[in-house]
């Protein structure tokens, strides 16, 4: 049972986080079909096409076919994907909330930190994958709201990428599947490192057992900040 929230709040703010083929965008979109009105889903950025301006970006980030939409020029990549997120941001402030009681981010800020800081890694051989996270993060509070929980959905990379290379129609190569590998790392120790983290660990489980889960840990952030504001 999820509780109204405090009359006036602004809507909790979650994001899904995950490498490709976790199963964070049906789990996404299962919450979001329970709640209702009450919900609003913010789409994963590599979802928008089209002639608007986030569509045109990620369809010129796609048009090499990388799985990680590398397209060799990884710090313009990070500033845009950064730019991005912000603008998302922005499209929010201009929507009426009214009756909103969740935003559920498919995707949110640390994918870009989390993703380009192991895509930069090679460029950057003297910091670590997690202090270039960190500082792509730190640089992002001064223009976006960031979530009130991340939720890391973590199963087998190897299964993940099965799944993530059935979706896309062509296998991964050596070199995706080593970068994806350490992009599972990198998530799991940004996860260890925050506490607006919770790790669910979804190995073996059916995508209707994940969104309960995912609906579960909602519904608890809710209650919590309805219990404070009484």
């Amino acid at each position: 049972m999820i509780s109204a929230p405090a009359q006036g709040a602004a809507p909790v703010w979650v994001s899904i986080e995950g490498i490709n083929g976790v199963g964070k965008t049906s789990a996404a979109r299962a919450v979001t079909a329970q709640l209702g009105e009450r919900c609003l889903l913010l789409d994963e950025l590599t979802d928008s096409r089209g002639t608007v301006l986030h569509g045109r970006i990620i369809t010129a980030l796609s048009e090499h076919g990388d799985p990680f939409l590398r397209a060799g020029h990884p710090v313009a990549e990070t500033l845009a994907l950064l730019a991005l997120q912000i603008g998302k941001a922005e499209r929010l402030s201009e929507r009426d909330l009214t009756g909103v009681e969740v935003i559920l981010e498919d995707r949110g800020v640390d994918s870009v930190a989390v993703y380009q800081a192991a895509i930069l890694r090679s460029a950057n051989p003297d910091s670590t994958p997690e202090a270039v996270a960190s500082h792509i993060r730190c640089g992002f509070r001064r223009w976006r709201r960031l979530p009130d929980m991340t939720i890391l959905l973590t199963d087998d990379p190897k299964e993940c990428a099965r799944r993530f290379a059935d979706r896309i129609g062509r296998a991964l190569t050596p070199a995706d599947l080593h970068l994806l590998n350490e992009i599972d790392t990198l998530y799991r120790k940004v996860a260890a490192d925050d506490p607006d983290y919770v790790q669910l660990d979804v190995a073996g489980m059916s995508q209707q057992w994940t969104a309960g889960a995912v609906g579960e840990i909602v519904a608890a952030l809710l209650d919590r900040r309805t219990a404070r504001a009484s």
